[in-house]
């Protein structure tokens, strides 16, 4: 232990929490619909994909960064109320088996529809920060890896303001506890759940520009979805706090599994490590950390 370098395992800590900080954001746009529906959305990503898509092919044309960013969330938000009312209304109270498979349908809609507005071609997309070190006390930090996860986290701290504090958000929590005692007391769940589809578009616009800025803005954007899963069995599927605490968790967990442990595996191990923590984790404790269990035993 006297040999071990302290400082670049530091670096490579704060890197994955960095990481898993992005990989929260997207696992939230899982939870924000899971709590108030049931409903496992998959088509999330193809919706953060058709968000930084038109975002990138607006500002492509001329139009500037914040009229760009209000037009797509404008969209994002009438894509939500139109699957909404399309999809999740008319498939209320069907099997769990039905509205995932929906969903998975909706995904490829969403995807198909982006290459027919936008086209194919791979875009780079540039948020004026450049990805170089930040050295802090010894320890270098990717400097766009600091300002996605700021950004992120202020995203994560506003939507549990909301949803705490707020009108909507005190009625969404009350749809998430019981929906029926929800429809007792007056509250229009259709309203409630309009409003969370379009907090889960929201969701989808800025990770789509972080995760977009990152790799660029092409189709295999919507795959970061895959990452979420993980996170959202270590933290539970309802979980906003889940959510956090399980990216930081993968985040962390998949860089320094590559870095001290990739050698023994021939590399690469990064990108199925957090799915081997899941599937361990799913034996031990299926609800995840923070997730209601489904089955109460008497």
């Amino acid at each position: 232990m006297a040999d071990f370098d302290w400082l670049f395992f530091t670096e490579v800590l704060v890197g994955g929490l960095l990481a898993g900080v992005m990989y929260s954001l997207v696992a939230i746009g899982f939870v924000l619909i899971y709590k108030t529906s049931g409903v496992l959305n998959f088509a999330q990503g193809a919706m953060l994909l058709f968000a930084a898509l038109t975002f990138v092919s607006l500002t492509e044309r001329g139009i500037s960064f914040p009229l760009a960013f209000a037009m797509t969330f404008a969209i994002m938000i009438a894509i939500g109320i139109v699957v909404e009312r399309t999809v999740l209304r008319p498939l209320t109270n069907k099997p769990p088996i039905t509205l995932f498979m929906a969903t998975l349908g909706l995904s490829y809609i969403i995807e198909g529809a982006a290459q027919l507005i936008w086209g194919t071609q791979v875009h780079g997309l540039d948020l004026g920060i450049e990805d170089v070190p930040f050295d802090v006390a010894g320890v270098y930090i990717s400097q766009f890896d600091i300002f996605a996860a700021v950004i992120a986290a202020s995203m994560v701290l506003l939507l549990s303001i909301f949803f705490r504090y707020t009108r909507i958000g005190l009625g969404f929590r009350a749809v998430a506890d019981d929906q029926f005692a929800a429809l007792a007391v007056g509250l229009r769940l259709p309203w409630i759940w309009a409003t969370v589809w379009a907090a889960a578009g929201l969701v989808a616009l800025v990770a789509g520009l972080l995760w977009g800025a990152r790799v660029g803005v092409q189709f295999s954007l919507s795959l970061i979805v895959l990452k979420a899963m993980p996170v959202l069995v270590l933290g539970g599927f309802d979980s906003i706090l889940g959510a956090i605490v399980g990216g930081l968790l993968v985040g962390a967990s998949e860089k320094l599994a590559e870095v001290y442990m990739g050698e023994y595996f021939g590399g690469g191990i990064e990108g199925w490590f957090a799915y081997v923590i899941a599937l361990a984790f799913l034996l031990v404790r299926p609800s995840g950390l923070f997730g209601q269990k489904l089955v109460e035993r008497v």
